[in-house]
C-alpha cells in the first residue's frame, strides 16, 4: 500500500479523533440552546474555569492566594495536600453544579422574556466574569493536568496492527483516550435526553415552555440541571484538552471551533453536534493534508470558518437543524 495512502489515513484517523473532541464543546452549546433558547458564549470560558478549578483542587491551591496574601500580609499558596484525579473530579464536578445553580439564580432567572440578543450579551458578560475569576482564584499562569490518562505514541497500535503494510501509525495514546471518552459521554448524553424522565422534561422545555408549565414541569429545575450538566460536558472537553497542550487561558477559544460545528449540525440537534464535530475534525485535517501545499499550508486556521459560511448561504440551519417559517 502506498505510503501517501497509509499517511492519508493516519490523517483521517485523527481527524476522527479531533472531531469527537469538537462535538463534544459544541454538545454544552446545545444542551442549554434547547432547553433555553440561550447561545452560551461562555460555554468555552466553562471549560477553560473546571479544568482550572480541577487543577487547583488537585494540587490543594489555596482560592484567591494572591489577594488573602496582599490583603494580610500571608504567604499562603497551598493547603498541603494532593488529591487523586479521581477526588478532585467529583469535587469539580460540585463546583459546576454549584455555579449552574448561580448563575440560573442571579442571572438567567432575571432575563426570562428578554430578547435573545440580551441573553447573548450576557452570556458574553459570564464569559470575561468567569475568565477573570478563575485568574483571580488559580493565577494565570500554564498548569500541568495529569489525571492519569495515557500519553504518548501507541507502540502496540505501530507495530502489531499497521506494521503489516510496512507503515507505523502515529497516533498518541491520549487522543485514543480522549476520543473514547468522548464517545461514551455523547453516547450517554443522547440516551438519558432520550429515556429518561427529565430528559424528556428537557425536550419538552425545548419544544414548549408554556406547554411544559402546564403539565408541572419546573423551568429553574430543567435551567439548573442543564447548565450542571453543561458544565460537567465542559469539564471533560476541559481535562481532554487541558491535558494534552496544558491548562491555559488560551484553553477558552475551543469554543471559537465549535461554531462552525454548530452551524453544520443545526444549533438543536445532539446528533447534528456529533456530525457536524465529525465533519469539521475530519474535513480540515483532510483539506490540510491534500490542498494546504498548494495554497501555502495553514488551513487549519479557517477551513471550518469557510464552510460553516457556506452552510449558512446554501443552508442555514445546518444539516439537523429546523427550518423555521413565520408567515406574517
Amino acid at each position: 500500500m502506498p505510503d501517501q495512502l497509509l499517511f492519508g489515513m493516519e490523517v483521517f484517523l485523527n481527524g476522527l479523533m479531533a472531531g469527537v473532541l469538537y462535538a463534544l464543546v459544541a454538545l454544552g452549546f446545545v444542551l442549554i440552546y434547547k432547553a433555553s433558547g440561550i447561545f452560551n458564549y461562555a460555554q468555552g470560558v466553562m471549560a477553560l474555569f473546571a479544568a482550572l478549578t480541577l487543577v487547583g483542587i488537585m494540587e490543594g491551591q489555596v482560592p484567591f492566594a494572591h489577594l488573602i496574601n496582599a490583603a494580610l500580609g500571608t504567604e499562603v499558596h497551598h493547603f498541603g495536600w494532593h488529591l487523586p484525579a479521581f477526588v478532585g473530579i467529583v469535587l469539580t464536578v460540585g463546583v459546576m453544579v454549584v455555579l449552574a445553580w448561580l448563575v440560573n439564580t442571579l442571572i438567567m432567572k432575571h432575563l426570562v422574556n428578554q430578547e435573545p440578543i440580551i441573553l447573548f450579551m450576557a452570556t458574553i458578560g459570564l464569559a470575561y466574569f468567569m475568565e477573570g475569576l478563575g485568574d483571580l482564584m488559580w493565577g494565570a499562569d500554564i498548569k500541568k493536568l495529569d489525571v492519569g490518562l495515557p500519553q504518548g505514541i501507541n507502540s502496540a497500535i505501530d507495530k502489531a496492527t499497521f506494521d503489516m503494510f510496512g507503515y507505523g501509525f502515529f497516533i498518541d495514546n491520549l487522543d485514543i483516550w480522549a476520543t473514547v471518552i468522548a464517545a461514551i459521554l455523547v453516547v450517554a448524553l443522547m440516551i438519558f435526553s432520550q429515556y429518561t424522565k427529565q430528559g424528556r422534561a428537557l425536550r419538552a422545555v425545548a419544544d414548549d415552555h408554556q406547554a411544559a408549565l402546564s403539565v408541572g414541569i419546573s423551568l429553574n429545575f430543567i435551567w439548573v440541571l442543564v447548565w450542571s450538566i453543561a458544565g460537567f460536558v465542559a469539564l471533560v472537553a476541559g481535562i481532554m484538552w487541558g491535558a494534552k497542550s496544558g491548562v491555559q487561558f488560551s484553553l477558552s477559544l475551543i469554543a471559537l471551533k465549535a461554531l462552525p460545528v454548530l452551524m453544520l449540525g443545526g444549533f438543536t440537534s445532539i446528533p447534528g453536534a456529533i456530525v457536524g464535530g465529525l465533519i469539521i475534525g475530519v474535513g480540515e485535517k483532510l483539506f490540510e493534508f491534500l490542498i494546504g501545499p498548494m495554497v501555502g499550508g495553514a488551513t487549519e486556521n479557517w477551513f471550518a470558518y469557510v464552510l460553516a459560511l457556506l452552510f449558512l448561504v446554501f443552508r442555514p440551519q445546518g444539516l439537523f437543524g429546523e427550518k423555521i417559517i413565520e408567515r406574517v
